[in-house]
């Protein structure tokens, strides 16, 4: 009796603090920034897409996830706990104060803060991409920004005609950047079943343009948003792919845009090149990338090759220079996007983050 009774207290000191963490798990997750799953209409809709298949959007092309035989968590590991150097620069990375509510209507430029945030102006509207100024993972202590990169907040942008959302990724969608700036953006663009995100948040289910790959929208006259594919995958907490993810072309009586978002190398490139002749800047992604998921993001030996297919007249590239979310060296993107240019004959506009760059004239 002895014995068991010993036993069974042994079990409840271990079962209590397993229950104890569970319960803290269950509450983690269930934190508004986590966002919410798509339901009633919305999940309807998004059964019915074509790129939805047994419970999930799929790639165009089947895409494994990670590529190593290590296998995801070994993988996961072996980044958490390889060696640093390199990852991180040692001094602030350049950067510089714009004051953007200052710049004239009339200018068609790019403002870039580092990472996949950036702040278009486009024929008298202001386009905002990707917009991450608090917290790019679940806690903040993990994808801390680089010294010098965290200068600009909700407060510094303007008002926001429209709010383009690549995916629901944390380094992509910052739930307290797009809370606090939700009075200030009149429309919200994204990719279906994101906008379930946007409506458990508190945002006018109205203001919401929420598209399939292949779908459009005419955002205002002549000012165009088309949805299209990305090689890549979405998710904000255990359950991945019930949202899409996307690539954009705006078209505006000026300019047409390429937002890449994150996603690696397909013929999905060579096919938007082909269906919309003359993309005057393409905005892709550079960095964070690895051997280890080579399917999701764009490799370096495909960044000349993306921006061929697309023949696009010029290049800005992102995903780089504010956080350490795969092993290269962090200004190896930099180097890569140079050496793309002068291999592939690319013009590639150059900035610095913060900086106002001209796109008059493209």
């Amino acid at each position: 009796m002895k014995r068991k009774s010993k036993i069974k207290m042994i079990a409840g000191f271990i079962a209590v603090p397993i229950v104890v963490l569970v319960v803290i798990g269950i509450i983690f997750i269930n934190q508004p920034s986590f966002g919410r799953l798509p339901r009633g209409e919305r999940l309807e809709r998004i059964e019915q897409s074509p790129h939805y298949r047994n419970g999930e959007f799929r790639n165009l092309t089947p895409t494994e996830l990670m590529t190593s035989d290590k296998g995801r968590f070994r993988a996961l590991w072996d980044f958490v706990f390889a060696d640093k150097s390199g990852l991180f620069p040692e001094t602030p990375v350049p950067a510089v104060r714009t004051d953007l509510k200052r710049i004239p209507s009339s200018e068609n430029c790019m403002v870039w803060f580092g990472h996949s945030s950036y702040l278009l102006q486009l024929d008298g509207k202001r386009i905002l991409v990707d917009p991450v100024f608090h917290q790019a993972a679940p806690v903040s202590f993990v994808n801390r920004p680089f010294k010098g990169t965290d200068i600009y907040k909700p407060e510094d942008m303007p008002d926001i005609d429209y709010l383009i959302i690549t995916h629901d990724h944390w380094d992509h969608l910052d739930y307290r950047t797009v809370t606090e700036l939700k009075g200030r953006i009149k429309t919200v663009v994204c990719p279906l079943g994101v906008g379930e995100h946007f409506e458990y948040w508190g945002f006018d289910p109205h203001s919401l343009v929420e598209l399939d790959w292949q779908e459009d929208a005419l955002l205002d006259s002549a000012f165009a948003v088309h949805c299209l594919p990305a090689r890549h995958f979405s998710g904000r907490g255990l359950t991945s792919n019930k949202t899409l993810w996307a690539s954009f072309l705006l078209e505006t009586p000026s300019l047409k845009v390429y937002i890449g978002g994150d996603g690696g190398y397909d013929t999905h490139f060579a096919e938007i090149g082909k269906r919309y002749p003359g993309i005057d800047l393409a905005i892709l992604e550079n960095g964070q990338y690895n051997d280890d998921w080579r399917y999701i993001h764009l490799m370096p030996v495909y960044l000349g090759r993306a921006a061929g297919d697309l023949k696009a007249k010029h290049l800005v590239t992102v995903h780089h220079s504010k956080y350490a979310l795969s092993r290269h060296s962090w200004n190896e993107p930099l180097k890569n996007e140079l050496r793309a240019a002068k291999e592939d004959s690319l013009n590639l506009i150059v900035h610095v983050i913060g900086e106002e760059v001209s796109l008059n004239g493209l």
